[in-house]
């Protein structure tokens, strides 16, 4: 089984493979956005922009699916950015596999790390980021973090009065219902990216056989990876429609 170099610091323990996925992540995004929006034409618009013009469109749609229509537009470029960087995330793992066999202290494997593999350890490099919980939690934490602050700014009297609703003895439950929602988004993302890669690692066990087994499965975590990176943006506007945005607001 691979191990992941980690660095201590501070007396945290740094996954440095999820931290270099993360990096490559966010500059997939941002390189991919990019180039299928470079030389935008009117009158004779390319292929890339074609899709990207279908991906605003469907990302456009799944936001007024939680929301009034007439509230979309400030969330479009968070429902965009999410689910792009999400399913590259998703993905990344997949393809990809850095793994090194080492008999001597390095960056992110020290001794006490080696002396308990009997001298040598294979170290991975890679892997979706979204497979590793700190990932997938830190996410939940910043959509948590967005979704009450734009409750208690948008929507003040509305947001504190939801937590005593239908009855005031309901308090407690909404304080349960409210920490449960970014420990689910978090858990669900997490789960179904790394059972698969844990899958892969197995099939990649069964050498020349898995071969069939593993093309069968690439194809099946790519719609995996691209309905978690949507689940995940719709909770995440649902949860902001309900924080942020009151029912006299408008309407669908």
């Amino acid at each position: 089984m691979h191990e992941f170099p980690i660095l201590k610091w501070n007396g945290l323990n740094i996954d440095l493979s999820a931290v270099i996925a993360i990096l490559v992540s966010a500059i997939a995004t941002f390189v991919l956005v990019k180039v299928m929006t470079r030389n935008l034409s009117v009158a004779n618009p390319s292929k890339a922009q074609n899709f990207m013009e279908w991906a605003v469109d469907f990302v456009h749609s799944t936001v007024a699916s939680a929301m009034p229509l007439n509230r979309v537009r400030p969330f479009l470029s968070l429902g965009l950015t999410l689910i792009l960087f999400i399913f590259i995330s998703n993905l990344l793992g997949l393809p990809f596999g850095i793994v090194t066999e080492i008999d001597r202290p390095m960056f992110g494997v020290d001794a006490a790390f080696l002396a308990s593999h009997d001298g040598h350890a294979h170290i991975a490099w890679w892997k979706s980021p979204t497979a590793d919980l700190s990932v997938t939690a830190g996410l939940a934490l910043i959509v948590f973090v967005l979704v009450h602050l734009l409750g208690i700014k948008q929507n003040t009297k509305h947001y504190f009065q939801h937590y005593f609703k239908p009855y005031p003895i309901f308090f407690p439950l909404n304080i349960i219902e409210t920490i449960a929602k970014p420990v689910t988004l978090a858990l669900r993302l997490f789960a179904n990216i790394f059972a698969g890669e844990v899958l892969i690692a197995t099939i990649l066990m069964l050498g020349w056989i898995g071969i069939p087994f593993m093309a069968v499965w690439q194809g099946f975590s790519i719609f995996v990876g691209a309905i978690q990176a949507f689940l995940f943006t719709i909770l995440t506007m649902v949860y902001i429609s309900q924080a942020a945005i009151h029912d006299d607001d408008g309407a669908h």
